[in-house]
């Protein structure tokens, strides 16, 4: 914080802490407020103003830290910031007396000037504001506008009273509120919508979308708004509003993937597949080029029992983009099917591809160790249909390293090792 006296109470006062205090105090405060000022939950066109109050909060509780560090027994004592505060009071008062006798000499100097003498600027001082920010704090009541800095790193701040407490936000942030005019719907839709990403990034959904109900409301055709408030709601795990949620984005962009994609996913949760079904179809048709897409069409064509289809559509998102997951399914589909010999290639690859995430030098992504055990256990179990009993042994083996405790596959193994042909031992 510059400047040549050190202004402690509103050093506090951006650190929302009150005397007595100590460095470990500080330091909680400056966490606590830099999730909260982080430029990267700031909305649209407020970076620049979070970026200069989250930096003005980093110079103040450094020099309360280094404050309490040389205080007696590491704590700042009330009367301690009283001493201060009065010695701040006294330096801004004798700036200002200077400042105002400059003012008089200039004035003076340039009195037979016809363009020395200026109208001064009758600026409306607003009383009630919101922050664009955290609009979720309502209303507030301006106690105080004040700055700090010398030159260009000069910071507006205002002290406003919100219904939770005092808060001391960037002047650029404050929005005021004019009770004579009615409020406009795009920043009812902004300001709810500012309110819900701050709610999903701490995790809480269910608020998150609550406040989304409020922006839909005032923009019921918003796609980000319905889109978002689908996300949430999803997450909130309130299925039957999340599904009310999609079919009013459906009505909106109904010509794009996403709230299709979101559709499936939806009522697959459910357990409606045939509606899941349905969407998951409209995802191919405008993505043909998504192997995602297509595999889920062909998993909830697998619970549908439409074998022949399930397995045209894992075919075709397995040539698009292979998983683990996804050969799986569709060894599962060939073996319903009664194709053994297309069972036993899909389950080798599943088995090669979750071993060639682990490998380092890899762009596969990695897989996690129970997948991987199932991989190698199905194409077990699938080559134990086949005459290759070795081969069946080595994949019962590998199997069981990374699944010592698979009963299942364990039980598999002595049955194979039964089916293979004793050596006779060569007499002397």
């Amino acid at each position: 914080m510059a400047g040549s006296v050190f202004d402690i109470e509103h050093a506090l006062g951006l650190l929302e802490l009150r005397p007595p205090f100590g460095k470990r105090d500080v330091q909680q405060a400056r966490r606590s407020l830099a999730k909260r000022w982080h430029p990267d939950l700031a909305p649209a066109g407020k970076q620049f103003e979070h970026e200069r109050h989250l930096k003005g909060i980093n110079e103040a509780a450094d020099r309360l830290e280094r404050l309490a560090e040389d205080s007696r027994g590491g704590e700042v004592t009330a009367n301690a910031v009283k001493v201060n505060a009065a010695a701040a009071r006294a330096a801004r008062e004798e700036a200002g007396r200077r400042a105002y006798e400059a003012e008089q000499q200039t004035r003076e100097r340039a009195q037979h000037d016809p363009f020395g003498s200026r109208t001064p600027d009758h600026s409306v001082v607003h009383r009630y504001a919101r922050c664009v920010s955290y609009p979720e704090w309502g209303v507030g009541n301006v106690t105080g506008v004040y700055f700090t800095g010398e030159g260009d790193e000069i910071l507006q701040f205002a002290r406003v009273s919100f219904h939770l407490g005092v808060r001391t936000v960037p002047a650029g942030t404050l929005q005021f509120v004019d009770f004579s005019k009615p409020d406009p719907g795009a920043e009812r839709v902004q300001r709810f919508m500012t309110a819900a990403q701050h709610a999903m990034a701490e995790g809480e959904f269910a608020i998150a979308a609550k406040r989304l109900l409020y922006a839909r409301d005032a923009d019921p055709t918003d796609p980000a708004v319905l889109r978002m408030l689908t996300v949430a709601l999803l997450q909130a795990e309130d299925l039957p509003a999340a599904a009310r949620a999609v079919r009013d984005w459906l009505r909106v962009e109904g010509e794009r993937p996403a709230p299709h994609r979101f559709a499936a996913r939806i009522y697959e949760a459910q357990g409606a597949n045939l509606q899941a079904e349905e969407s998951a179809q409209r995802v191919v048709r405008l993505t043909p080029t998504d192997g995602a897409a297509w595999a889920r069409l062909g998993r909830l064509r697998l619970r549908l029992h439409d074998r022949a289809g399930a397995l045209d559509a894992l075919e075709r998102g397995m040539k698009l983009e292979p998983t683990v997951e996804g050969l799986l399914d569709l060894a599962l589909a060939a073996h319903l099917a009664g194709d053994l010999g297309r069972q036993v290639e899909a389950c080798r690859q599943a088995a090669e591809l979750a071993d060639a995430g682990e490998d380092p030098d890899s762009e596969v992504p990695a897989t996690a160790g129970p997948l991987r055990a199932r991989a190698w256990s199905r194409y077990a179990h699938a080559l134990a249909r086949t005459d290759r009993t070795t081969d069946a042994l080595e994949a019962t083996d590998r199997a069981l390293e990374l699944a010592p405790k698979d009963r299942e596959v364990r039980e598999l193994r002595d049955r194979l090792r039964e089916r293979v042909p004793r050596e006779l031992q060569a007499t002397g």
